[in-house]
């Protein structure tokens, strides 16, 4: 299988994206498929959620934006750690992401870049799943370009529904320029089915989102931060709480996308 590329995008924050984004991967890998998580985020959440800190590695995805195309090759296998409680790799991020707007400025194709890297290791991953940061940029735009797939995770929360828009305008923009449209799929997070305003809104994107939302629903789940705060993923540390049957539930639904 040549891996299928997912961004984790949401131009909100706090609704579940690097929760998303390593859960998943973890479940895909339960599944015996091949993972890969980039970290895409300057904020490097991925990677620190895993206990990868990036100030301690010689290499991150920083320099595999700044290399030239010749040396990605060697650069992968430097960037790419080993998460072994779940066996996954994760490409560590770098606070220097965020200096890639002015880097880059000059560049041609500068949007093409990650996807013409991935190329590289494509065919060593069945899954890669890119945790992107919130703001439109360079980044989430490279990440939309080299996806095979969005998921929006979208808390369950009606403040969250604005960053849906914004999500929303930045596809549109870019389907006028792609050969192909960004598939998406959204992904209701942090739900809390004992409150009104969460089911109101779940309702309200079961109504929107026809036939582009996931039936896997992630609940609101302590079990998360405890995970997090070990530096573990929450199958390392509640494998049968509610939230890691819910991630688990949403990996057979990707792998029966393809």
């Amino acid at each position: 299988m040549y891996a299928k590329a997912i961004a984790v995008a949401n131009q909100k924050g706090g609704v579940g994206k690097t929760t998303t984004a390593v859960s998943l991967g973890a479940a895909l890998a339960q599944h015996g498929r091949r993972v890969l998580i980039v970290d895409l985020d300057p904020h490097v959440c991925a990677s620190v959620h895993l206990r990868f800190y990036p100030e301690d590695y010689p290499h991150t995805i920083f320099d595999i934006f700044r290399a030239e195309t010749s040396q990605w090759a060697d650069l992968w296998p430097r960037v790419i750690q080993r998460y072994e409680e779940q066996h996954c790799d994760v490409a560590l991020g770098h606070v220097r992401l965020s200096e890639l707007e002015a880097d880059l400025r000059e560049r041609s194709r500068k949007g093409f870049i990650l996807r013409e890297a991935l190329d590289g290791v494509r065919p060593h991953y069945d899954y890669i799943l890119l945790d992107c940061p919130p703001h439109l940029g360079v980044l989430l735009v490279n990440a939309l370009v080299a996806s095979d797939l969005l998921i929006m995770p979208i808390q369950t929360d009606f403040l969250a529904l604005h960053g849906l828009k914004l999500i929303f305008d930045t596809i549109r923009t870019l389907n006028k320029a792609l050969a192909a449209p960004v598939t998406y799929r959204a992904l209701p997070t942090m739900y809390d089915r004992r409150t009104r305003a969460c089911n109101n809104v779940l309702e309200l994107l079961r109504l929107k989102m026809a036939g582009a939302m996931f039936s896997s629903i992630i609940p609101l789940d302590t079990h998360f931060r405890d995970a997090s705060a070990l530096g573990r993923v929450i199958f390392d540390t509640a494998p049968e709480s509610r939230g890691a049957q819910a991630y688990a539930a949403l990996a057979e639904e990707v792998v029966a996308l393809w």
